[in-house]
């Protein structure tokens, strides 16, 4: 599955802060991209080296993608900006043969982008493959560095193997201090600080043997096939909530807030579905992730439709309130998919109402580095079409390998119960938690 590309072909990454001269090409170097239409391979996932897997992946469609054409790490509060003129910079100088044509073919890049400005860690990663499929039609890109690359013969790799005797402990706080973190959030808001904020906590696992993502991977988008499974950096999950897609003019985005845990039992289940939709706690956290990710998208919208009422989206281990907001960015807006990310980020779903307050307030009670937990992971396109969620039920492999740190989160607003969202995380944890211990 090689591409002929050796390391010193590799065009290699550019520091966030280094100074761009006036031409990209002197900068950035030229990436040449071929894309062309190939038989299905089978399932994207399992055309994953074990080294450099990139993945964005749900009912069988997407990308996935390896090596590395080009990289940009990026930290602090310009990481968006500084993606974005790194992006344009790329694709201003690209060489591009795209016989395609459709939104992820042509020049593509993985990205995953820390929650908070500081401290945080952020990469857009350019993959010298990706395979993509969309409904009947699979394709393959190669991206290289001034040179036009044949496409690799496409074939299942070897199957990953399982951690081996997993053992999960607290991170950074244990249930009882992190109901207590609850309790304050509950104090601060009831005394009108700010409307409601969203606590997380981690969770450590720890492998007697090196992690190989893929494993995880497969597990995740065989329960979770309505989630989108990815894997960037490090960084991998199923997430159910997609903060922006941009296809074509077309923009939508995915708010979950308000969830309760499933019992097994469909008629139980179904019962839980009702009340959760009648509950002004969870109706009222709704409202406001659904008003902040509709305001923040109508300077660039012509049009929007807002649900008046969330539904319910039944995953396997939690229901959640749900809603689409859907927008039409007019033909005169640029505006790229990862951009909109970055005005949508961070939604009230993963922040808080007061954006600013609640932020605040994590900082200062939370207890942990989220690190890219919470932000935006998904990918980018050279027309700025894209696809780009939210990290959740994720997790992130330690640079050692044997060390998988896992996150959850909830919504806190004035009526929470301490240890309703403790259940409420723990239940949050299950997804990943699952996918590193099944045989």
């Amino acid at each position: 599955m090689s591409t002929g590309t050796s390391d010193v072909d590799r065009l290699p990454p550019v520091a966030a802060d280094e100074p761009r001269p006036d031409g990209p090409r002197e900068a950035l170097g030229q990436l040449v991209v071929r894309t062309v239409a190939v038989a299905d391979p089978g399932p994207l996932l399992d055309l994953l080296p074990r080294e450099e897997p990139l993945a964005w992946v749900r009912r069988g469609e997407g990308l996935v993608g390896w090596g590395c054409a080009a990289q940009l790490r990026s930290t602090g509060a310009d990481r968006f900006a500084d993606a974005s003129a790194w992006w344009a910079d790329l694709v201003g100088a690209a060489v591009v043969r795209d016989e395609v044509r459709l939104p992820g073919s042509g020049l593509v890049a993985f990205g995953s982008f820390a929650f908070a400005d500081e401290p945080g860690d952020s990469v857009l990663t350019v993959p010298e493959v990706v395979v993509g499929r969309k409904g009947d039609t699979t394709w393959i890109t190669t991206i290289s560095r001034g040179e036009l690359l044949p496409p690799p013969a496409l074939a299942a790799t070897a199957s990953p193997q399982p951690p081996t005797d997993v053992v999960f402990a607290d991170a950074h706080l244990d249930g009882e201090r992190w109901q207590g973190v609850v309790a304050e959030a509950v104090g601060r808001i009831s005394s009108g600080e700010l409307e409601k904020v969203v606590l997380a906590r981690d969770l450590l696992a720890t492998s007697t043997t090196d992690v190989d993502v893929r494993w995880p991977l497969q597990r995740l988008a065989e329960q979770y096939p309505m989630c989108w499974t990815f894997h960037v950096g490090g960084m991998f999950g199923a997430t159910p909530e997609m903060l922006v897609r941009r296809e074509r003019g077309l923009i939508t985005s995915r708010v979950l807030a308000g969830t309760i845990r499933r019992t097994g039992n469909d008629e139980r289940d179904l019962a839980l579905a009702a009340t959760l939709a009648r509950s002004s706690k969870d109706l009222e956290e709704h409202e406001y992730a659904v008003r902040s990710v509709a305001d923040a998208l109508a300077p660039h919208c012509t049009s929007m439709n807002v649900p008046e009422a969330p539904f319910v989206l039944h995953l396997p281990n939690v229901m959640h309130l749900a809603s689409d907001v859907a927008g039409v960015v007019p033909d005169t807006d640029p505006v790229s998919a990862l951009e909109l990310a970055a005005a949508l980020h961070p939604s009230a779903a993963v922040g808080g109402t007061p954006t600013p307050v609640a932020q605040a307030l994590i900082t200062q009670i939370e207890g942990m580095d989220r690190g890219r937990y919470a932000g935006p992971v998904g990918w980018l396109d050279a027309d700025g079409d894209g696809e780009w969620g939210i990290a959740l039920r994720s997790a992130e492999v330690g640079e050692d390998r044997r060390t998988v740190r896992l996150f959850a989160g909830c919504g806190i607003v004035a009526d929470s119960d301490p240890a309703s969202e403790l259940a409420e995380a723990q239940a949050k944890f299950v997804p990943v938690r699952d996918a590193l211990t099944s045989g």
